[in-house]
């Protein structure tokens, strides 16, 4: 992988940093050509339990990188729908990777960056965390963001900060539901280490399926459709390998085939960038 984006697997954990600190870990289409690349490979990973998206430096990610957007600017129209669309692949791959997803906001979040954040099934932010979803003051659209962000923070919160371009601060973002926790900044990593404690003790299949039943259940409207589609989830989990091995090691009393001595990965990322 490319020095701009580092992968680590520390202990079933992959830790993929965005490495451009120069940039405050801005996104061009390399960076986002080759994050979603790491994150394919990493779904199909066995040896990987959960993935955490952390960023280098002061920030997490500025969002569009200046350089890029300036070149993007003389693109024909298919020149841009096929750049707008390779970011839209990147945060459905994010959002529907099969394995739980921790975003690191240690510090900004702007543009892309709330997208990607918004993506990940779990944020954890400390204090220094802010978020702004600026594309309106340069008279543009967030619209590739826009499906995550509104599914977080509801429809009518998500028009106030998608049509003031407002700066939100991790208070208020995690109010506004963008991010699960809020830590200090020494405490950041323990609070993500307790989370990923819980995490290796899910069963792997269980964790796909379940991220499969919230995409489902959460657009579904409850009548009887819902209710058998629902039920035959818990049917055929209960049948499979994993789940009667859980059944299993419930009533004997010991922990399940899959727990694995888990001891607490050191998720911070590198400060330096690689050579």
């Amino acid at each position: 992988m490319a020095d701009h984006l580092i992968v680590e697997n520390r202990n079933q954990i992959a830790i993929v940093t965005l490495n451009r600190p120069e940039v405050r870990n801005a996104f061009n289409d390399a960076l986002i050509s080759d994050l979603t690349k790491a994150l394919l490979d990493l779904d199909k990973d066995e040896a990987i339990r959960v993935v955490v998206l952390a960023g280098a430096g002061t920030a997490f990610c500025a969002g569009a990188d200046l350089n890029w957007t300036q070149r993007v600017a003389g693109y024909s129209q298919e020149q841009n729908l096929a750049d707008a669309r390779a970011f839209g692949e990147l945060l459905r791959t994010l959002d529907r990777l099969s394995k739980p997803t921790i975003a690191r906001v240690h510090g900004p979040a702007y543009g892309g960056g709330v997208g990607l954040v918004a993506a990940c099934d779990i944020a954890i932010g400390s204090h220094e965390a802010e978020f702004c979803l600026s594309e309106v003051k340069l008279g543009l659209s967030p619209a590739i963001v826009s499906p995550y962000v509104v599914r977080a923070m509801g429809a009518r919160l998500a028009r106030r900060y998608l049509l003031t371009g407002e700066m939100i601060d991790a208070g208020e973002a995690y109010h506004l539901r963008l991010l699960s926790d809020v830590a200090v900044k020494e405490e950041l990593d323990g609070a993500i280490n307790a989370l990923l404690g819980q995490l290796v003790i899910g069963g792997r299949e269980a964790h796909r399926k379940i991220k499969d039943l919230v995409r489902a259940v959460a657009a579904a409207p409850l009548d009887d459709a819902l209710v058998a589609d629902t039920a035959k989830r818990a049917a055929e989990i209960r049948v499979s390998p994993e789940g009667r091995e859980g059944i299993g090691a419930f009533l004997e009393k010991r922990k399940p085939a899959w727990v694995q001595k888990f001891e607490a990965a050191q998720v911070k990322p590198a400060r330096k960038r690689k050579k």
